[in-house]
């Protein structure tokens, strides 16, 4: 396979997918007007996409170990741009979230595979650039879905939005042919696992944007009914065996916490620009890109740093960078737009850099018959930190509004800061636990 072609026309089918989660978020007040919804109806077009997302890329991770990768990726790209196809003409809430669901049924196979092509095509000594080229991807669009959705939406409606994501068509002919055929593989399903862990998925993801108890009484539960079942059965959905590496499990704190920061970020940068600021959608993201863009710039060095200085040194170099951003933003994120844009130019490129070491490292110490199964976990836990920070920083927003906005957005970096503090905590332990194991 040649990964120096592969890689990024792959990265290209990522970047559309994850910028299909942001470019909506500016187009909800417009969809509720037209559709005529509430505020709180009109939040599922956003979270079913992004649970449907979450669990469908565990799904195509899991499954690569026993289907050929290109029997998948073509599952997965003709139902997501058949659905977008859809969409483009859906004119009620009911056919809209349909779309949406059924784009989030087949989105997963992008992000879910992108990581099992890499650990498994590309030997490690490069494999670092073609896994910092994903992480830059996926920065770049978080920042540019904002933009992108903001511009379609004003001058074409946001039914406009689906023909975006409907360009997969033209991508899949082309990755299909770049990729390597693989050799028929045993195959046996565990579909009630499969069950369970969208069971537990929905269950927590709902709990926690919902703020519901009944959901979270179903979700601890189902989790319990899930370990008794990974206990009794020798091949299940989620392997057992990834939990029993400890440097794995090690490395799924660090993923979740990685997420929490990136996201939590995201998510109060644009509202400080507009309630402090009062900035428009379109300034909001104009002002957030740069900071993207950069991040994709930086992926040629970012992964030739990976590959020449280990994946611990541009982790360990990524979390300090992190955190002295979120310590200014702390100290003074309402005195300026240009702190945010300036912050935000180091913010992005470190995020992108810590995703990009961390996966590759547990692709590095993941052995090959848990690959599909250990990257797949390794997303869902970070798509729950992801999850989980957003619904926290609003509750924690709405909690501390009550002093002043600028106090509030101070306490929820805070929080962010000493997340960040326990994630190089986590990494800390981590390295060294791998120099006493290398001394031995």
């Amino acid at each position: 396979m040649n990964d120096k072609v592969v890689m990024p026309v792959w990265t290209f089918g990522l970047f559309i997918v994850i910028m299909n989660t942001t470019m909506f978020n500016v187009s909800i007040p417009s969809i509720i007007q037209d559709i005529g919804v509430s505020a709180s109806l009109g939040s599922w077009i956003i979270s079913s996409y992004s649970i449907g997302y979450a669990l469908s890329t565990v799904i195509y991770s899991r499954l690569s170990d026993v289907l050929a990768i290109r029997r998948l990726l073509t599952v997965g790209l003709l139902i997501l741009g058949l659905a977008s196809v859809f969409g483009i003409f859906a004119q009620s809430f009911e056919t809209l979230l349909f779309a949406r669901i059924a784009q989030s049924a087949g989105a997963g196979v992008t992000a879910g595979l992108g990581l099992v092509i890499a650990s498994r095509y590309i030997p490690y000594e490069r494999r670092g650039r073609s896994i910092a080229l994903i992480s830059a991807g996926s920065a770049m669009a978080f920042g540019m879905g904002p933009i992108v959705g903001g511009v379609i939406t004003e001058f074409i409606g946001w039914n406009g939005l689906f023909g975006v994501t409907s360009l997969v068509l033209i991508l899949l002919p082309v990755l299909l042919w770049l990729l390597p055929r693989e050799q028929p593989k045993p195959f046996r399903f565990d579909i009630w696992g499969a069950v369970l862990t969208i069971v537990n998925a929905v269950a927590l993801l709902t709990a926690v944007t919902q703020r519901s108890l009944i959901w979270l009484i179903v979700g601890i539960l189902s989790i319990a009914l899930h370990t008794w079942h990974l206990k009794r059965n020798k091949e299940s959905f989620i392997n057992p065996e990834i939990f029993a590496i400890p440097k794995y499990r090690k490395l799924l704190l660090i993923g979740f916490c990685i997420l929490v920061l990136n996201l939590g970020n995201l998510f109060i940068m644009p509202l400080v620009l507009a309630n402090v600021f009062g900035h428009s959608p379109l300034i909001i993201g104009l002002t957030i890109a740069p900071g993207a863009v950069l991040s994709a710039f930086m992926t040629r060095f970012v992964g030739r740093w990976i590959d020449r200085y280990g994946n611990m040194r541009v982790l360990a170099s990524a979390h300090v960078t992190l955190a002295l951003v979120l310590i200014v933003f702390w100290m003074i994120v309402g005195t300026s737009t240009m702190v945010i844009l300036m912050g935000y130019l180091f913010f992005s490129p470190a995020a992108s850099a810590s995703l990009a070491s961390l996966n590759n490292e547990t692709s590095r110490i993941l052995p090959s018959n848990l690959i599909g199964s250990g990257m797949g976990f390794m997303q869902l836990i970070q798509f729950f930190g992801g999850s989980i920070s957003v619904a926290v920083c609003g509750i924690l927003l709405e909690y501390e509004h009550k002093h002043s906005l600028i106090h509030a957005y101070e306490f929820v970096y805070m929080v962010l800061i000493a997340v960040c503090i326990c994630s190089l905590c986590g990494l800390l332990r981590y390295i060294l636990a791998s120099r006493r194991g290398t001394e031995q």
